[in-house]
Parts: C-alpha cells; sequence; structure tokens
C-alpha cells in the first residue's frame, strides 16, 4: 500500500544520497536545484508556502519522493523519485500519481493538474497517460546538460478526467 506522508528536513539525508549524480538531479527536479543536492535547496522548498513536500511509502519503508506546487491556475506534479529501480514498472508509479491527484483536488481549489516530463522518459510518459494526463502541446521547454538538450513536455489533467476514473 503506498502513502504520502509529509516530507520534513530529517528526512532530507536519505533523499540526497538517492541522487547519484547531475543528470538524475535534473531528470528527478528540472534545472531549479543544483548538484550536489542539499539541505539547504531543500529547506527552501518547505519553506515555500506553495510548495508540499512528500515523502513516499510502501507499508513502513520510504522508496521515494515527490512534490505539490501550486500555481495560480493549476498545481503541478514533480520532484517524483521512486528510488530503487527494481520498483519501476510495478505500478507504483501510478499509485502515486493518483495519491497525488487525490491530495492535490481535495486540498487545493484547482480544476486542473499538470507536470513535466522530458521526452525520452517513455516510462513515466506511459504512466501519466495512464492516469489520465493528455499533453499539452503549447507547453514546452529545453534543459541543457553536458553537450545534450533535453526537451520538457507538459502534460495535464482535469479534475472531472480524474475523479471519473478514480469511481
Amino acid at each position: 500500500m503506498i502513502e504520502l506522508q509529509l516530507f520534513t528536513i530529517d528526512d532530507a539525508p536519505e533523499l540526497i544520497t538517492r541522487i547519484l549524480d547531475e543528470k538524475m538531479l535534473l531528470q528527478f527536479a528540472g534545472p531549479k536545484y543544483h548538484f550536489p543536492l542539499t539541505e539547504d535547496q531543500l529547506n527552501a522548498d518547505l519553506a515555500d508556502e506553495n510548495r508540499t513536500l512528500f515523502k513516499i511509502v510502501d507499508q513502513t519503508n520510504t522508496i521515494g519522493h515527490a512534490q505539490i506546487f501550486l500555481k495560480e491556475q493549476t498545481f503541478l506534479l514533480g520532484r517524483i523519485l521512486i528510488w530503487d529501480e527494481n520498483n519501476r514498472g510495478k505500478g507504483y508509479g501510478k499509485k502515486v500519481m493518483q495519491e497525488l491527484l487525490k491530495y492535490g483536488f481535495t486540498h487545493f481549489d484547482k480544476e486542473t493538474a499538470e507536470l513535466n516530463v522530458y521526452d525520452w522518459n517513455t516510462g513515466a510518459i506511459e504512466c501519466y497517460k495512464k492516469v489520465g494526463f493528455t499533453f499539452d502541446p503549447h507547453v514546452k521547454s529545453e534543459a541543457k546538460i553536458d553537450k545534450e538538450t533535453w526537451v520538457s513536455l507538459n502534460m495535464k489533467i482535469h479534475k472531472n478526467t480524474f475523479q471519473l476514473q478514480e469511481s
């Protein structure tokens, strides 16, 4: 059973040790964080009243991290990471997304949720589609790392779409 629990600074050391390199940090967090991830960067997010940070717990073990960021019209799901690659492809991602959406639509007065995903991250894209997210072709951005350019795509889901899938 997957559960979202509020992330505290006491959870930071475990998250920090899971981010192995600059590319992993960019994939996980986008360009705002800088490698190596530090408690100061996480404290800045914890102090931001528009951010809610979670640890992802499976029974008693923390298996990942996620955040919700309130925007003017929507809430953004992001910084989602299941640490152990052996736990990927087992349905955890879909359950985490459903829990994040349930939390967001219950706690915030927003009709739409969104997220950003790099175009090469096909596993994540398929997971998000299964939950009901669709691409917003009008929103794209790029991030540069080493000599590569990563294209970030935006996906959205409306509250009604989510509620229909939940029933």
